[in-house]
């Protein structure tokens, strides 16, 4: 029976639509309308999924992809990006890191356990956001606890009622000075545990990265770290009492159940470079392994259970996105079984000049514009002319027909030897705003175009 995602989870995504998730998509990645496409079907797959009953749910199993194409085009920003707007937990691995048990390199399973991982800081994130603000008067509370120290009224019942109603005056006294700032350069004792308590980690099975056991938790009266008297501003202690208090709030075995959940129906599993481990069983040197590595990662692209240290977790509905440059090798060369668990298969287009032009000015965050805000903290405004700008495109594309094509990560390479002069000068410089034209951009970047050694080196 499968478990459903939490609600806020599935009510963000839910709403989004294969052409809206298209259209966010574009506002990061330039072109690759294919790929686009087909993450887009897979995410709303898996929102449809969790609309369906229990019985027929847990049949549908997710189409992961295999992109195919040249380094520097997209594949690794498309999936990062339709994670975020997923808000699933999300972790790229690179195939050729992987390698069969008893050899070199890590365990296959590691990947699981590091999404995991990562899903168990999202979702302790979000209870703390929950319960920040109770945290928060708990905290006030204790604060004003050591500020004034509660004091047992003694002498008749009219006298001690006076006593309580003066204190708790005084307190709420002292609650409004605390908000207004007025105790802040007071200083208050607090009991604070020290966190560097001592772990063992035991290592299970033939794998380093087998599952860990941390004795702390095995036995927390033993090593529960000791606490000391430490003076502190208002403001901090009442940081350091804040942050005390969420770990109460939070409960952290709920927290890892609900990480469990969250990976094995959200998670999304971005394996890059697979192209190089395709290969057979034969060869010499280091490709010994290789379709050794592909029968490693093949149970659990299929869907097996991997222990983690909050519980198990079964791979059947990870989402996998696969890519790779594929060269040399082809897809073909892969196992069969691997090729069958990634039905879909996407071809990104190589880049050229036009696509650069888009690049450097389109995306919210584009190089330019990166370049613009970084000199503005200097009080340089900067500009570029749309000549330039297609100057550096004619340019980035040359260098990658006469060198090593990497795609849009060129663009850095040529950025950056454009701007040089300025980045370093900007300091020092009196003129407040400088303009970017193509003179300037054949000025610096002519050596680039015609010394091929050169252009290798600045890589």
């Amino acid at each position: 029976m499968p478990i459903y995602l939490p609600a806020s989870t599935a009510s963000t995504s839910d709403s989004l639509t294969p052409r809206q998730i298209v259209t966010e998509l574009d506002k990061f990645v330039i072109g690759q309308g294919n790929a686009k496409r087909a993450v887009a079907i897979a995410l709303r797959n898996r929102m449809r999924r969790q609309k369906l009953p229990p019985e027929l749910a847990e049949e549908v199993a997710p189409k992961n992809i295999l992109m195919i194409g040249p380094t520097g085009v997209g594949k690794t920003e498309i999936a990062r990006r339709l994670a975020r707007l997923a808000q699933s937990p999300f972790i790229k691995v690179e195939a050729s890191k992987f390698t069969e048990v008893g050899y070199v390199g890590r365990d296959v399973e590691s990947m699981v356990r590091d999404l995991t991982e990562l899903a168990v800081d999202m979702v302790r994130d979000e209870r703390l956001l929950e319960v920040k603000e109770r945290a928060r008067q708990n905290a006030e509370e204790r604060l004003l606890d050591l500020l004034l120290p509660p004091v047992k009224p003694s002498g008749t019942s009219d006298e001690a009622n006076a006593a309580r109603e003066y204190a708790q005056s005084t307190r709420e006294k002292f609650r409004a000075q605390l908000g207004d700032g007025q105790l802040d350069s007071r200083r208050v004792e607090v009991d604070v545990r020290e966190r560097s308590t001592p772990s063992f980690e035991i290592v299970a099975g033939s794998s380093v990265e087998e599952i860990d056991i941390n004795v702390k938790d095995m036995l927390p009266g033993l090593f529960q770290g000791r606490s000391r008297k430490r003076t502190m501003p208002v403001p901090e202690a009442l940081e350091y009492l804040v942050q005390e208090e969420e770990q109460k709030l939070v409960d952290m075995e709920s927290v890892g159940r609900g990480a469990v959940e969250r990976v094995e129906q959200a998670g999304i599993i971005f394996i890059d470079e697979i192209d190089k481990i395709a290969g057979h069983e034969g060869t010499h040197g280091p490709d010994v392994s290789r379709e050794g590595v592909q029968r490693d990662i093949l149970p659990i692209v299929e869907g097996t259970t991997v222990n983690t240290k909050h519980g198990i977790v079964k791979t059947d509905h990870i989402l996998f996105v696969a890519a790779g440059a594929f060269h040399v090798a082809k897809p073909a060369d892969l196992i069969p079984e691997l090729q069958g668990r990634f039905p879909i298969r996407v071809e990104l287009e190589p880049l050229g000049t036009a696509e650069f032009v888009r690049i450097l000015t389109e995306p919210r965050g584009s190089l330019v514009k990166q370049y613009m805000a970084l000199l503005a903290t200097e009080g340089l405004e900067l500009s570029f002319d749309p000549s330039a700008i297609d100057r550096v495109a004619e340019l980035a594309t040359l260098v990658n027909e006469r060198t090593e094509n990497i795609g849009a990560r060129r663009l850095h390479t040529v950025m950056e030897k454009l701007l040089d002069e300025i980045s370093f000068e900007a300091p020092d410089m009196t003129e407040t705003s400088i303009t970017i034209d193509a003179a300037y951009v054949d000025r610096m970047l002519a050596e680039i175009v015609k010394n091929e050694d050169l252009s290798r080196y600045i890589l």
